[in-house]
């Protein structure tokens, strides 16, 4: 079954936001996170503090 979120707009997905406003990611980069690695929101921050200590 496929997430129907996925075809939101990048400001109407609450995990895409969400993740945009708590790290330094766009919301292209999140939205591409989120689909490489899912919804868990406590593995994306952890990811997504990953990318920032590298870039």
């Amino acid at each position: 079954m496929t997430d129907p979120r996925k075809n939101l707009p990048y400001d109407d997905d609450p995990d895409v936001r969400y993740l945009a406003e708590h790290t330094d990611l766009s919301p292209l980069q999140a939205r591409e996170l989120i689909e490489k690695h899912g919804r868990d929101r406590k593995k994306l921050l952890e990811i997504a503090r990953t990318m920032k200590a590298e870039g």
